[in-house]
């Protein structure tokens, strides 16, 4: 890796400043520059300019003017794919040194990105900092990533792009750049047992990263998906800064990226929101099977964040560490080895008629548990070909509803549940469930798998159950079809808990408020069963896991 030219840097730098200078004077007010390891950023009020930097990071190249003209045209083309209304053009600064302007006289000394600017306070980091940021936000961003990796090219078929050692090759380069900053033994060590996780977990992932290649996966992606390059403008979320300067970093598998916003959310405090966008984006994407790559692209994301922080820490050039910024990068590596750590994946199904709370109870455990729910009434249009809040006009018991394509459904949803639980995730399984050999189909599941099994068991007074479904029909915007007809017909042919059964359940009544959850004591509950094995009243301890080496040790079940 190459530090930045110092002749070139400081000459770019008396540059960047004269031309603050000089749209200060246009504008009447001061220009603020913002400064990354890559770039500077001269805001106007009006409009921002992001000028290159002239560095060789190894991973880029910005040390010729010829280059920093040809990634300003590559980020503008990039970005007009999620913010064509923020970035309007690439500019030429020219004049001299001492008087520079922007499309000024003679050749041009330097370009920049033209944006349109918006206020610093609307950064999603920022609107998370001051606790504005809702679950409703997080539903659409997840919303609007998988929508967009939806309609990106995908890496066509013998392409370079997304190799499996190409992966590993970036994995890896991460700990040989944070290593040339830290010094201390604790944090070396740390670094070389997640290194060793790395490679062991990609010989293991190895042809699974090849399949995910050749299906499809790995597309011109955005590259860089943090909060700090989300922006909460007006009432839309604007995704900007795409990853312009290396086609190897952009060409990616869809998790990584939908892996990077996780930690960046699990990072700045909020894991019930990375847990949150996670699921979401799952069930919008349906690629449950991503999940398999999940926890080695969390790790890796978290590696690269560190980096990042290592090159800014490089280029302050202060003869004493900043403490700050070691601890930014001791946090990303702690948050690494709370990935890599071992987990206890489970089967949880749902059980109760419409209204009951279901799916309020199944976001919960999404929400606190990291576990990754199937709805049945998703998968059943997903079959079809429909959006989820799509009416398929089917008629009570026929059409999606009728006894054939219930049993597909909830084949499907077997599937996927075994996926999620194979990925060491908690699968949730959010449907109705009121038939016996229904629920019987996943106990065996669980139980063939060696993972705790649990009915959430959900109840409310028929008059409750009734209110909700007429209301929530009127609304017509849940993927749920349920009238007050279909719930009069669930209660008449549901299947109570047979005694066998009931040594799984966790009952939950959903009470006369809406959005209500349980109980600490509940949450206490959960958590013994989820740790137990086939008979939930007795716990099996959770895996003894070695710190230093970052591997489970061998232990006996009781």
């Amino acid at each position: 890796m190459n530090d930045i030219t110092v002749g070139t840097g400081i000459a770019q730098q008396h540059l960047v400043h004269r031309l603050r200078d000089a749209l200060a004077r246009e504008a009447g007010r001061p220009v603020p520059v913002l400064e990354t390891h890559i770039s500077w950023v001269l805001l106007t009020g009006d409009c921002a300019y992001k000028i290159k930097k002239p560095v060789d990071l190894g991973f880029l190249d910005f040390t010729t003017l010829a280059a920093r003209k040809h990634f300003c045209d590559e980020e503008l083309r990039l970005n007009r794919r999620l913010a064509p209304e923020l970035y309007l053009d690439v500019v030429a600064i020219g004049g001299s040194a001492d008087a520079p302007s922007i499309g000024g006289a003679g050749p041009a000394l330097e370009y920049a990105v033209r944006m349109r600017e918006f206020p610093q306070d609307a950064l999603l980091s920022r609107v998370l900092a001051r606790d504005a940021l809702t679950g409703a936000h997080v539903d659409a961003l997840a919303a609007q990533v998988a929508a967009f990796h939806g309609r990106i090219e995908a890496a066509a078929d013998g392409s370079a792009y997304g190799a499996p050692a190409d992966i590993l090759h970036y994995a890896a380069q991460n700990f040989v750049q944070i290593r040339r900053v830290v010094a201390l033994p604790s944090d070396l060590h740390a670094l070389s047992a997640l290194e060793s996780w790395t490679r062991r977990t990609y010989a293991t992932l190895r042809p699974v990263l090849a399949a995910r290649r050749r299906d499809g996966f790995v597309r011109e992606c955005h590259g860089d998906l943090h909060l700090g390059n989300i922006a909460l403008v007006g009432d839309r979320l604007t995704i900007f800064d795409a990853l312009e300067f290396n086609a190897e970093l952009r060409w990616i598998d869809t998790m990584s990226e939908a892996a990077f916003v996780a930690m960046d959310l699990a990072d700045r405090g909020r894991p019930d929101f990375a847990n949150r966008f996670l699921d979401a984006y799952v069930e919008a994407t349906g690629d449950y099977a991503g999940l398999a790559v999940l926890r080695f692209y969390l790790v890796y994301r978290a590696m690269v964040r560190a980096k990042v922080a290592c090159l800014r820490l490089v280029q302050l050039g202060a003869t004493e560490p900043d403490e700050l910024l070691l601890a930014e990068i001791r946090g990303y590596v702690n948050l690494a080895r709370r990935y890599a750590a071992p987990a206890m994946p489970a089967v949880v199904i749902t059980h109760g008629v419409a209204g009951s709370g279901k799916t309020t109870l199944a976001q919960a455990l999404v929400e606190r548990l990291g576990a990754i729910r199937v709805r049945t009434d998703v998968e059943r249009k997903r079959m079809h070909g429909l959006a989820p809040e799509e009416r398929s006009g089917s008629a009570l018991g026929a059409g999606l509803y009728g006894p054939d394509a219930t049993e597909r459904t909830y084949a499907r949803v077997a599937e996927l549940v075994r996926c999620i639980a194979e990925a060491d995730r908690v699968a949730i399984a959010d449907a109705t469930f009121i038939q016996h050999a229904q629920r019987d189909r996943f106990r065996k599941l669980a139980a063939g798998m060696g993972v705790p099994f649990v009915i959430l068991d959900c109840t409310a007074s028929e008059a409750i159950l009734r209110t909700r479904v007429a209301a929530r029909a009127r609304r017509g915007t849940d993927a749920s079809e349920a009238d007050t007809a279909v719930l009069e017909h669930q209660l008449r042919s549901r299947e109570p808990l047979a005694v066998d059964e009931r040594r799984f359940a966790m009952p939950y009544d959903a009470g006369a408020a809406t959005g209500t959850v349980p109980d600490a004591a509940w949450w206490h509950e959960l958590a013994g069963r989820l740790g137990g094995g086939d008979d939930p009243r007795r716990s099996s301890p959770l895996p003894r896991y070695d710190n230093e080496t970052m591997t489970t040790l061998p232990q006996r079940r009781p």
